[in-house]
């Protein structure tokens, strides 16, 4: 099978070598490169992309107008799910597979093949990418429609930022009170209010790691679309809305820098005492 994988950043470097072990790959990245990705589209018969959001996800049409009667089209951008499907009517006519898969996991996970894929898609279509997904990591299938993976992983993400704040504020609230920090962390991870950002993240944001593998303006970028559909269905989103401001304020302080954790730097400033403090 020919492959092209278009954007060979630090996520799609190392996908592109994992299905070169396979398959034959033609590796492109519109964003660096000059060259034709068209061109690229034109000759292979699954394509692949890996790009850093909406935006440059939003500029592929010309190059899946140049793909293949009845070629696959694979998506793995974290992306508004609006813009695939808007993308995905336009392949109709040349009979193509679309299977959105936003991934779930950093750089380490993409070397290891341990990303997780949020997929949607026609059963068709996602048994036909089913295969090459299980080489990069292991595959969810949410919906029918090529849209609900990004749905769902935004909504994951969501959840995620929405940690960052809630948990930073309890433990600069608790440690301002008198509790150490790692009694704290302990106590609040073996409480009903655990979760995974406890465990997996916590330990390292004590330490001043602000998790630089994931830009703080495609955080923004994310919970700006997010309050986009909100709006769109007119369902609350009040509590998501104060995650979304404190984020974009956030970058306003740091900038469009990696650093997905940056809005508990920004409550440490605010609260004059960092999260490890006590």
């Amino acid at each position: 099978m020919r492959i092209g994988v278009l954007g060979l950043g630090r996520m799609g470097a190392p996908i592109a070598r994992t299905l070169a072990v396979h398959h034959e790959v033609i590796g492109f990245d519109p964003l660096v490169e000059p060259g034709d990705p068209v061109a690229v589209a034109a000759s292979v018969d699954v394509l692949v992309s890996v790009l850093p959001g909406s935006a440059e996800l939003d500029s592929l049409a010309p190059v899946l107008a140049a793909l293949r009667q009845g070629s696959l089209w694979i998506d793995l951008t974290s992306s508004d799910p609006r813009v695939v499907q808007r993308l995905a009517l336009l392949t109709k006519t040349q009979e193509i597979d679309v299977v959105g898969a936003p991934m779930a996991g950093g750089p380490a996970a993409a070397e290891a093949n341990l990303l997780r894929f949020e997929v949607g898609g026609a059963p068709e279509a996602v048994e036909r990418a089913r295969p090459l997904l299980e080489l990069l990591g292991t595959v969810d299938v949410v919906g029918d429609d090529v849209g609900d993976g990004y749905t769902a992983k935004l909504l994951a993400n969501l959840l995620w930022f929405g940690q960052v704040v809630a948990v930073s504020e309890a433990m600069l609230l608790g440690t301002s009170l008198g509790v150490p920090a790692a009694t704290l962390r302990r106590t609040l991870g073996a409480s009903a209010g655990g979760s995974a950002f406890i465990d997996e993240y916590l330990d390292r944001l004590l330490e001043g790691d602000y998790a630089e593998t994931f830009g703080l303006d495609r955080v923004v970028e994310e919970l700006d679309t997010l309050a986009s559909l909100a709006q769109q269905e007119g369902v609350p989103f009040e509590l998501s809305a104060l995650v979304a401001r404190l984020h974009r304020e956030a970058l306003v302080r740091f900038g469009a820098v990696p650093g997905e954790l940056l809005a508990a730097k920004l409550l440490e400033e605010r609260a004059g005492r960092t999260l490890g403090a006590g």
